[in-house]
């Protein structure tokens, strides 16, 4: 059974412990993450408060998916439950863009928002490329940030 096939059996195992039903599940390979689509009337339950519950979904399927394919560490994938996890992704991209602006503008560092390990990863994905920002996590807990930081441009 390949990583794809063993993370929807986890996830389908996952559902049939609980009231929720799935109306569709499909994998697929986007920018180098694996994302896990799935349709379900029970969303509101699937994806919590602030999606609580859905974060926990995403490590639980990652922490069985790494021990049943032997894998050490497994960051790559992402599981959303009716888009809920795409749209916040490219929320995430938006203001990854528009603070990287500002602090191009500024010639300084810009602070983002505390947000939970795999959003700032995001952040830290999109504007790895960019020669002249730089990104760092600083704080500790629920307080930890990314600082995009202007170190102008190399060229020059």
């Amino acid at each position: 059974m390949n990583q794809e096939e063993t993370i929807k059996s986890i996830i389908e195992n996952i559902f049939t412990h609980t009231a929720c039903t799935i109306s569709k599940c499909e994998i697929s390979l986007e920018d180098g993450m694996l994302w896990c689509m799935i349709e379900t009337p029970d969303s509101r339950f699937m994806i919590g408060r602030e999606g609580e519950t859905l974060r926990s979904l995403n490590h639980i399927v990652r922490k069985m998916t790494e021990k049943a394919t032997g894998i050490e560490e497994i960051s790559n994938i992402f599981i959303d439950v009716n888009g809920y996890q795409k749209k916040r992704f490219d929320n995430l991209k938006n203001i990854a863009h528009m603070m990287a602006e500002r602090a191009r503008y500024f010639k300084s560092n810009i602070q983002v928002d505390p947000m939970p390990a795999s959003e700032r990863r995001i952040i830290h994905m999109f504007l790895e490329n960019l020669p002249d920002i730089k990104t760092e996590s600083e704080g500790y807990g629920a307080e930890r940030r990314v600082v995009i930081k202007y170190v102008g441009d190399i060229n020059s």
